[in-house]
Order: structure tokens, then C-alpha cells, then sequence
């Protein structure tokens, strides 16, 4: 690739709470509410893809205080912001700058109303730093797009675990009716090394009953320092007694690919993007080629209800596709959110057929795969119109520990044209069909539709008529249908069609637009 994404989660800044050694706890947190004002505010004014109105932000993020106490409001303009309890005002800060003041001028004004909020109202205190500023961020975010969001510092963790892994031994588990059951063990991790199955009880971890406990609170002590050990007292069927496990945990990410052999074609499905996605796809491939052999005659790439993820790990999956080509191409507001992405040589399936199935749940990171294969000539798409969410988040963190997820630019697929509310379009519609046979009788005979190229190219990103009027040509289908596969298996059988089916998407010798002139288009969520 020509350079290397750094946009999720990519950061500008560290920031950390400031010392609480020499200060009261009043102290202590009057600093965070101060500095994770001004942070937030602050991300948001420097990267979001759109320029904002911060003192009208700040206004609608403590009108939230309302929600923990009724008694209080927040009322406001353009520079000062009062706090009332009911109905008196009881603080007021003014800005001198007023609407020329700073992000950080506006989080610190916001950070004494907020003090002032906690010594007068005892509902406001016992809520909680957290609820306060989930409160307040989510009012905040609420007024931004759909894709920005607030995560205190527990859902950050959660969240973090999932894209970069964490200390663990690589299982899944529910927790029913008291009972802690192994759902599932993670190929190539301590848990399936040991020999741990599906079904299994726990009953004891480290020796403490589980009883009680909820299911986050078991992930929470099955997780630890990676090469630490943990102890499990297991029940197995056809064991008479519990027996104990001892497992070094390792670093673990979440699967998100899994692999069968359909006939001679091998099948992925990719469930989301991860750090891991594309490593774990190419050793999966490598397997299937271990198990098939020279008999292989193509891959299938299920992308349904896939909701996305890590866009380095989107370009990283195409290109392992690919010899050649763009990729995909970003562009926002911030200076650094201007890339272009290009394939290097290495197309991992050696040129053999590539049907990708997509759907009306298929966002984000997967549209970036199954737009870049479609334009490159390199797979069919089969289903329908995909979810249209061509933006990509940037993740900052908070002071907390906490993190806000905030829209930053918008992908351009290789031909040119946004993903953003239009989506990818497939190349073999199966919305409304039943019948795959008929359908390859109508490629056959030349009958099917080719992808209305020109159109979809020419439209405007704001044009949202437009827009719409192409997605209709092949509506989103939100549940899976089978003919997606069939389709999919009968094609790649016969390279002749297949060949046939790819010229559908086949994109004007003109499409890719001019780097400089892309750069203009307009960027708006």
C-alpha cells in the first residue's frame, strides 16, 4: 500500500489526568471535569468533519445536567452560560470572546458550571462522574451525526478489547440460570491449546465461585496480564467430578473470520474488522488452499451483516486481492485526513474467481473491500445495495479513559464516488429473486442489468434524490437469503459466466477522478 492508514485509532495527542498527589478529591475532580471539557470540545472543533458551533454544543451538552436533577437547567448564547436551579440562576460565566472564543475558553466556563452543579444539587453528586459525563458527551455527540458517539471508561474497555484484543485464554460464555457455559473456544489461543470444549462448566475461578456473578463480571476475571495464570474448576459431560485447569493467558483478539470448504470453492465469512482480520483471513486462505489443493476454483467472501471496523484492516483484506489499483481514497476537514490507498503486487487467490456476497447490513470497512474489488474487476458482488455508511470515525481518547468516536472524513471508492448514504451497489442483483438458475439464464443470454455506472459516478454526495433513486435500483435487503450463495457457487463453476458477470461492473475508462479535484468535493456526514 502507498502509505499506511492511521485513522482508527489513530491519535493526536495523549492526554492524561492531572495529578491528584497534592490535591483535595474536590480538587481532583474539578481538574477532570476541566480537562475532559476541554479535551472533547477541543477534538471536536479540530477534526470533526465539519465545522461546529462550539458554544452551542457546550449549551445543549449541560442542559443534560437536567436529566440527573430536574431542578437544574442550563441556559445560554452565544457567550455565557448560566445555571439555574429551579428557575433561579445560581452561576453565570461569561466569555469575553464570545462566539470567537476557543473550544478550550467554552470546556472551561462549562467545567464551573458543572462544579457548581455538583455542591448544589446532592442528585447531581451521587450520580457519578461517569453518568455525569456520559450525560453531558452524549447530548454533545447527539447534535454531531449518527456515527460519532461517547464511551465512558468501562465501554471503552470493552471496546478496545474488541479492536486490539486483550490479556485472556480465548473463549466465549454465557451466563444462564446461574451457570457459566463455554459457548465457544477461539482457534489459536491458550483455551484450545489446553484442550477446553464447548459445554463445559465453570464452576470456580482462581478458586472463588462464580456464583453470582454476571457475565461481565466472569469475562472480567477470566481476562488478566498476558503469561499469568489462571486456575478454572471445570464439569465436563462424562466426567464424574470437577477437575481444575490451569491456563497462561496470551494476547487475544476476537475472531472475526471463519472458514468451510463448499465443494471445490472455499467460503469465508468475515463478521467485522479487527486488528487481526487480515491475518487471520490469509492464514485461513492458506488453509483452504492446504485442504483443496490445485482443485480450487475460486473464493466466496461473505460480507452480510457485516458492520465494519478497522479501516486499516479493510485496505490490508482488499489488497490481498489485488495486484493493482486504488483501493480507496479519504478526505474531511483536518489536513491529515487527506489518503490515497494503492494495492501492491500480490493478489493472494492468483487471479481465480472471487464472488463477494454483500447486503443491506454490509458497512463501513466491508463496503471499502467490496467497492474496491468491484472496481477493480477483481470479484462479482452478489445481494443487494449496501448499508451506505462512508464515513470514518476517529477515535480520541478522554481524560477518564474514556473515548469519543468522531466523524472525520468520507470514503471515495477507487471509480470516485462517495459511499456515503448511495452504498455499494452489487453487480448480480437478488433482491425480490428466488431462482438462481434464472438468473444466470438472463447473464447468459444478456438480459441482466449492468451496474448503472455512469449515474452512480455522476452523482452528487449531497444529492441525497439521487442518490436514493440508485440505491432503489436494488434495495437493501436486510435478512440473508440463500440464493446469495447458490448464486455465488454456480458462477464461480463457470468461468465463462463469471467473466460475463464481472463486465457489469465494469467502470468508465474516465471514472477515477483527479486526486485535486476529489479534494473538493463537499464533506459532510
Amino acid at each position: 500500500m502507498a502509505r499506511r492508514l492511521v485513522i482508527l485509532p489513530f491519535v493526536f495527542g495523549l492526554y492524561a489526568c492531572a495529578s491528584t498527589a497534592s490535591r483535595s478529591p474536590e480538587d481532583a475532580t474539578a481538574a477532570l471535569d476541566r480537562d475532559m471539557l476541554e479535551t472533547g470540545l477541543g477534538d471536536i472543533d479540530s477534526i470533526y468533519i465539519t465545522e461546529q458551533n462550539i458554544p452551542e454544543l457546550t449549551l445543549v451538552g449541560m442542559q443534560q445536567l437536567s436529566t440527573l436533577d430536574p431542578d437544574l437547567s442550563v441556559e445560554g448564547d452565544s457567550d455565557e452560560l448560566k445555571l439555574l436551579l429551579k428557575k433561579t440562576v445560581i452561576e453565570t460565566e461569561t466569555l469575553a470572546d464570545g462566539e470567537d472564543a476557543t473550544a478550550k475558553q467554552w470546556g472551561k466556563a462549562a467545567a464551573k458550571i458543572l462544579r457548581e452543579a455538583r455542591e448544589k444539587s446532592p442528585k447531581v453528586t451521587a450520580a457519578g462522574n461517569e453518568k455525569i459525563y456520559e450525560a453531558i458527551f452524549t447530548g454533545i455527540v447527539g447534535k454531531l451525526d449518527g456515527f460519532s458517539r461517547y464511551a465512558g471508561t468501562e465501554a471503552a474497555r470493552e471496546d478496545k478489547a474488541s479492536r486490539d484484543g486483550f490479556g485472556g485464554i480465548g473463549i466465549r460464555i454465557s451466563v444462564e440460570d446461574g451457570e457459566v457455559r463455554i459457548t465457544a473456544i477461539m482457534h489459536y489461543t491458550p483455551a484450545e491449546r489446553i484442550g477446553l470444549k464447548r459445554d463445559d462448566i465453570i464452576l470456580k475461578i482462581d478458586g472463588k465461585s462464580v456464583d453470582g456473578l454476571t457475565q461481565q463480571q466472569v469475562v472480567n476475571e477470566l481476562r488478566g496480564e498476558v503469561d499469568s495464570r489462571v486456575t478454572l474448576t471445570l464439569l465436563r459431560d462424562g466426567k464424574d467430578e470437577p477437575f481444575d485447569v490451569s491456563v497462561k493467558r496470551a494476547h487475544v483478539v476476537p475472531e472475526t473470520v471463519s472458514y468451510r470448504r463448499e465443494g471445490d470453492v472455499a467460503y469465508f465469512r468475515v463478521f467485522s474488522f479487527n486488528s487481526e482480520t487480515a491475518n487471520s483471513l490469509k492464514r485461513e486462505i492458506n488453509d483452504a488452499k492446504d485442504e483443496i489443493g490445485k482443485k480450487i476454483k475460486g473464493y466466496i467472501l461473505d460480507l452480510r451483516n457485516n458492520p465494519g471496523g478497522y479501516v486499516p484492516q479493510s485496505v490490508a483484506t482488499a489488497n490481498l486481492f489485488l495486484d493493482e489499483g486504488r483501493i480507496v481514497s479519504i478526505h474531511g476537514r483536518h489536513p491529515d485526513s487527506h489518503q490515497y490507498f494503492e494495492a501492491t503486487d500480490g493478489d493472494i487467490a492468483s487471479g481465480k474467481p472471487i464472488a463477494v456476497l454483500i447486503d443491506g447490513n454490509s458497512a463501513s470497512a466491508a463496503e471499502i473491500v467490496a467497492a474496491a474489488l468491484q472496481d477493480n474487476g477483481r470479484a462479482v458482488l452478489i445481494g443487494s445495495n449496501s448499508y451506505g455508511k462512508g464515513t470514518v470515525q476517529n477515535i480520541k481518547p478522554l481524560p477518564n479513559d474514556g473515548e469519543i468516536k468522531l466523524t472525520w472524513a468520507r470514503f471515495h471508492a477507487p471509480s470516485g464516488y462517495t459511499l456515503h448514504h448511495l452504498g455499494v451497489l452489487p453487480t448480480i442483483c437478488t433482491s425480490g429473486q428466488h431462482d438462481s438458475d434464472a438468473l444466470l439464464k438472463e447473464l447468459r443470454q444478456g438480459d441482466l442489468p449492468t451496474v448503472p455506472m455512469a449515474k452512480r459516478n455522476a452523482a452528487k454526495p449531497d444529492d441525497t434524490e439521487a442518490l436514493d433513486a440508485l440505491r432503489q435500483s436494488c434495495p437493501a435487503r436486510k435478512n440473508e437469503d440463500p440464493i446469495d450463495l447458490e448464486l455465488a457457487l454456480k458462477l464461480i463453476d463457470q468461468p465463462n459466466l463469471y467473466a460475463n458477470a464481472v463486465d457489469l461492473a465494469d467502470p468508465p475508462e474516465d471514472a477515477q477522478v483527479d486526486d485535486a479535484a476529489e479534494a473538493l468535493l463537499p464533506f459532510v456526514p
